[in-house]
């Protein structure tokens, strides 16, 4: 079984089935959590599925697996009273869970773009391009994510075709851009201030990033790639907790 079969089966365990025995099969001593929403170790994690209610279910949509990182975009129903888009990250460590990100916002029905948070292409494709699409998108990250220089996005971004999963933009560049001038005049400016990890597989690359959105937050931003050019975006920004439940922090 590899790592993405792994991480699936796991989760289809402990959230599918909402099985607190799962955690004795799948996760490791040492689990480490960094999500705001879960204190750390794995006797949490039992007392977290084991809390989860019978209209608890969790619909998984991609799955991108890069080495021991396994990341996961889907979305929980039952946390709360509004579905929940999630990416979720494992760190896998002898057949087991042993590290655990996430990110999640609730679901919008209407976007600006009429696209979904989290439809589109699902399976992966282009393994041979995989290096050559992590090696552009970090670079993009650093430059235009992080150096704020959006002279240069048409060096990464298809000027053709940009598929906006973001609820509050539009699609292609300009779309992006409307959406920022307003963010700005709501006190809400974009702002990344470190890259943490960029995972790939294929023709998806998932950036995960902290920064300021208004307030400090985590980004996780999903990209597809198509002929060497980002062709779509999908994305969770999180505020990270004053208070958190445990000392690991979200990245």
């Amino acid at each position: 079984m590899n790592n993405k079969d792994l991480v699936l089966k796991a989760m289809g365990e402990l959230f599918g089935g909402r099985d607190p025995s799962a955690v004795d099969r799948w996760v490791s001593p040492t689990y480490k959590q960094h999500s705001a929403m879960a204190d750390d170790g794995p006797e949490a994690l039992r007392e977290l599925i084991s809390s989860l209610p019978a209209e608890f279910r969790y619909e998984g949509v991609r799955a991108i697996a890069d080495g021991d990182l396994v990341a996961l975009h889907g979305l929980y129903y039952g946390f709360g009273p509004d579905p929940l888009v999630a990416f979720d990250m494992y760190r896998v460590e002898n057949g087991r869970l042993a590290e655990h990100w996430d990110a999640l916002v609730p679901l919008v029905e209407e976007t600006v773009s009429g696209r979904s948070q989290t439809d589109g292409p699902t399976q992966v494709s282009d393994l041979e391009a995989t290096e050559a699409n992590r090696e552009l998108v970090a670079e993009y990250a650093e430059k235009v994510l992080k150096g704020a220089d959006y002279s240069v996005s048409t060096h990464y971004t298809s000027a053709e075709t940009y598929h906006q999963h973001n609820p509050e933009a539009g699609d292609g560049l300009d779309g992006f851009g409307i959406a920022a001038a307003a963010w700005a005049e709501q006190g809400k400016s974009v702002l990344y201030t470190t890259i943490h990890k960029v995972i790939a597989e294929g023709d998806f690359v998932l950036v995960l990033a902290e920064g300021e959105f208004g307030v400090p937050v985590a980004y996780y931003d999903l990209f597809r790639l198509s002929n060497g050019k980002i062709v779509e975006h999908w994305d969770v920004i999180q505020p990270i907790p004053a208070e958190p439940l445990h000392d690991n922090g979200m990245f």
